[in-house]
């Protein structure tokens, strides 16, 4: 059965998930970057919070860990990369390991560039990826503790995902990075497509994000820089 996905903007530019499992109604946090609003959907959909899955350690994508498993005593999974530095956590994971959540599972890839342990979940089955800060819309994370080379590699394999693939990113920074790519590839047809349909949605005040695989690959200068 596939995985029952709520999306809701949080902070100024943040984006929260919440995954059920259909089978057994396990319910994970894709990072917890503000307690309360997690809080709120899990009402609204009646919902209990059982896992934490965390990207990455910084404040908008862990600072609720805490307040979160004090409230549903849930499991708390996170990067092996800067175990250290992710509160309450409970289980560490690297590239290759399983996720289970319920009867879903994810695969863990390593994608070191924005942080040195950032990871990604992968939901083969559900053809979605949790991608946090490595990869956005029309562009990727700042490279705050990697290198660009690691950069590189975290994005490739992204890139060799299934194109149709879904990729869940963490902030809406889609219209900007749009001006962006832009200046880069300016003959690019799909790309001014994509940027025209970008600026109608956030004029209507609508989400531009999850984006299919296939679409990133013809128009995020980030994935197309071996192109010729």
């Amino acid at each position: 059965m596939p995985l029952d996905i709520r999306q809701f903007p949080c902070l100024s530019d943040n984006y929260g998930y919440l995954i059920r499992d259909c089978e057994t109604g396990a319910v994970a946090a894709i990072d917890t970057p503000d307690a309360g609003a997690v809080n709120a959907m899990l009402a609204r959909e009646g919902w209990r919070l059982t896992h934490i899955l965390n990207t990455h350690w910084h404040l908008d994508h862990a600072g609720g860990n805490l307040a979160l498993k004090a409230r549903w005593g849930c499991r708390i999974i996170g990067p092996m990369g800067e175990a250290e530095k992710i509160p309450g956590i409970d289980e560490a994971v690297g590239e290759g390991d399983v996720v289970a959540l319920g009867a879903s599972t994810a695969r863990v890839i390593d994608t070191p560039g924005h942080t040195r342990g950032h990871i990604v979940y992968h939901f083969a089955g559900d053809g979605a990826a949790f991608v946090g800060d490595t990869i956005f819309a029309l562009g990727c994370g700042r490279l705050f503790e990697g290198t660009p080379a690691e950069m590189w590699g975290s994005l490739s394999k992204i890139a060799a995902l299934a194109p149709e693939t879904r990729l869940y990113c963490a902030h809406e920074y889609t219209a900007a990075n749009a001006r962006f790519a832009v200046t880069v590839e300016p003959g690019n047809t799909a790309l001014q497509r994509r940027v025209d349909d970008v600026n109608a949605r956030r004029a209507r005040g609508e989400w531009t994000v999850p984006s299919p695989l296939a679409e990133t690959l013809a128009t995020n200068p980030f994935l197309r820089a071996d192109e010729e």
